[in-house]
């Protein structure tokens, strides 16, 4: 099955949609204003001489190019004179620029030419490259349009004269994985193979002995034994992708490259790239992955530790690294219809992404802690308490931007006998299935509420299958077909539902969706004796702002019910969860910092918030696993 177009889905309502809305009124804008801000646009000018300020960085294109990416996504149901002109601004600089060979890269076009592809390892320019070709391809989908496709086609035609096994080409890859998925989607959008194959080039030359980043280092000069991340699994080029079983290294690296091994496996049949990409999933998901979403535990290497280490005040938890979970998530649906997939990619969507820009848009996280302190001093750098305008490195405010412009491409994915739901929101869709054109709608509350209308209103009277995903956070879950109960048989976290529709027919799914009290693993030492809530797939923190401080001395007893309330006045409507928790009594401490006399203790009211909206309200304490 294929994901439907975004031409094909719009959200209509919900969370989702005021997301969405939020993205497309504030947050482009005010990113499109820092681009300029920070001279990154200036720099496609390609005019800059040594001596002035505001050097190209190496991976400035990288900025702009997902912000292009993320505005031609709310171009296709938003039209946007303003916005639209803001894009073709950019793309007019770009394509006067001096590429006579089809290169693009403002840093080493204007600040060191004659240091092109000697630092593949360190330095940014397949990455920016790549994250240039997934612009020109989502522009053209939105416009239809190729000015900028037909400059990335060039430059990705002057990467296969460089790149490859071939007499003379260097055979080097991207120590910042990210342009082997753009050439996936080149080739989707193009039809030409030669991207497809210099794309599984990329993957498969990765990790090979001899080492090509200790060969480009010995030609700089430099000592490969003095590498500052130790070894390549920084990069996940410690041996052959195919021979990989662990998550490693760098968190975000990562992800664009399982993405690009899911795509490969998919397109080329690839049975061992995609048992390689299992296993590695099945790592991160059994020993790295945050109940956020959130994936990488330090900034040392902005990312992974070891198996069960999960430290909460700081974790590191990238924006972008949930972001590219959700992206390897979705691309591993498409290799196999099963709910463990949408289940994570879910999770890190209402959780670890949603966290990562405030709640009107303006503002951004790079690191997603699960506790803050604000007393603590800082000891990780990104690890901020409170979201910042913009960052010197600003990958996540773009990233996020365009996944929220791009969600409807999350929900639905369709053959030629077959429509799939992996995500419920209010939306609206059409397809074609063997002549037919089916549309179907979303009502729905969710993620706030476990009930769920759909219509179905093909244009006549067809045999076709309806997959509904079936949540793995449901216990308990009762559909009705034009109002008749009937039973879902579920297989892998999907119910097929195989009958002749008919225009006006409706399915009502009610998802079963109390509080739950998640536990970690035994291993994972920070969170034991600890719970975190969750309900249906958000999962809830306590602030400062609510419990007063010292939220780590809060116990919730294990028979303390918990409640839902919906909040009209909290974050313009939210459900929060209350319930009756328990604290020491600190005023009889009067300054000792031990005693020997056991604590009084004193009831309290306790409420929990979603955690994405956390650090909305002003500095203060915050918690996701509390003391049970």
């Amino acid at each position: 099955m294929k994901p439907l177009p975004l031409s094909q889905v719009r959200i209509t309502g919900g969370l989702l949609a005021e997301r969405q809305r939020v993205n497309r009124e504030v947050t482009l804008s005010i990113e499109y204003r820092q681009l300029e801000k920070t001279s990154r646009l200036g720099a496609w000018r390609f005019d800059w001489k040594p001596g002035q300020p505001n050097q190209p960085h190496f991976f400035w294109d990288s900025d702009i190019a997902k912000w292009i990416e993320a505005a031609s996504y709310s171009l296709v149901h938003d039209p946007d004179p303003a916005l639209q002109r803001q894009v073709e601004n950019a793309i007019a600089l770009l394509e006067k620029a001096p590429r006579p060979d089809g290169y693009v890269n403002s840093h080493y076009t204007v600040v060191e030419p004659e240091n092109r592809w000697t630092n593949l390892r360190d330095k940014h320019e397949l990455y920016g490259i790549g994250h240039l070709m997934e612009a020109a391809v989502a522009w053209h989908e939105a416009t239809g349009r190729d000015d900028l496709l037909r400059i990335m086609a060039e430059c990705a035609d002057h990467v296969r004269s460089v790149f490859g096994r071939g007499k003379g080409k260097k055979r080097g890859y991207p120590g910042h994985e990210e342009i082997e998925l753009a050439l996936v989607k080149m080739y989707r959008s193009t039809g030409s193979a030669d991207y497809l194959d210099l794309a599984r080039y990329f993957v498969d030359e990765r990790g090979r002995k001899p080492y090509y980043f200790d060969q480009e280092a010995r030609k700089r000069g430099e000592d490969p034994a003095k590498y500052r991340f130790g070894d390549y699994s920084y990069c996940q080029a410690h041996k052959p992708v195919r021979e990989q079983d662990q998550v490693t290294g760098h968190a975000v690296r990562g992800m664009y490259l399982y993405s690009a091994m899911a795509d490969l496996a998919l397109e080329t049949k690839d049975r061992e790239l995609a048992l390689a990409c299992r296993r590695i999933w099945k790592d991160l998901t059994d020993h790295h992955l945050y109940v956020t979403g959130g994936i990488g535990q330090t900034c040392r290497n902005e990312g992974y530790t070891t198996p069960y280490d999960l430290p909460n005040e700081t974790a590191y938890a990238e924006t972008c690294a949930a972001i590219g979970l959700a992206f390897w998530a979705h691309r591993m649906l498409r290799l196999d219809l099963d709910g463990k997939y949408a289940d994570v990619m879910e999770r890190a969507l209402y959780n670890g992404v949603l966290s990562g820009v405030s709640q009107d848009g303006r503002r951004f996280f790079y690191a997603n802690p699960l506790a803050a302190w604000p007393d603590l001093p800082p000891t990780e750098s990104y690890i901020h308490l409170q979201r910042q305008d913009w960052f010197g490195c600003s990958c996540c405010p773009p990233n996020i931007a365009r996944l929220l412009a791009s969600l409807p491409l999350y929900m639905y994915s369709a053959s030629d006998r077959v429509v799939a739901i992996h995500l419920y929101a209010s939306s609206e869709m059409e397809v074609e299935m063997k002549g037919v054109t089916v549309r179907l709608s979303q009502k729905t509350d969710y993620p706030w509420k476990g009930d769920v209308r759909l219509r179905i209103d093909p244009d006549q009277v067809k045999h076709w299958g309806l997959v509904l995903r079936i949540p793995g956070w449901c216990r308990r879950v009762e559909a009705k077909i034009n109002g008749e109960r009937t039973k879902l048989v579920i297989r892998k976290g999907y119910a097929t539902i195989r009958r002749k529709w008919s225009p006006g027919d409706e399915i009502t799914l009610s998802l079963d969706m109390p509080v739950e009290r998640i536990e970690a693993h035994p291993k994972v030492r920070q969170d034991a004796g600890r719970i975190a809530l969750q309900r249906g797939p958000v999962v809830y923190c306590l602030e400062e702002v609510d419990n007063g401080s010292d939220l780590n001395d809060i116990r919730l007893p294990r028979d303390a019910q918990l409640r839902v309330q919906w909040d009209q006045g909290l974050f313009g409507g939210t459900p929060v969860i209350w319930g009756k928790g328990e604290r020491r009594d600190s005023r009889k401490w009067d300054g000792q910092l031990y005693s020997s006399k056991p604590s009084r203790i004193r009831p309290c009211r306790i409420q929990a918030i979603p955690y994405y909206l956390w650090a909305n309200r002003g500095l203060g304490e915050m918690l996701v696993w509390i003391r049970e």
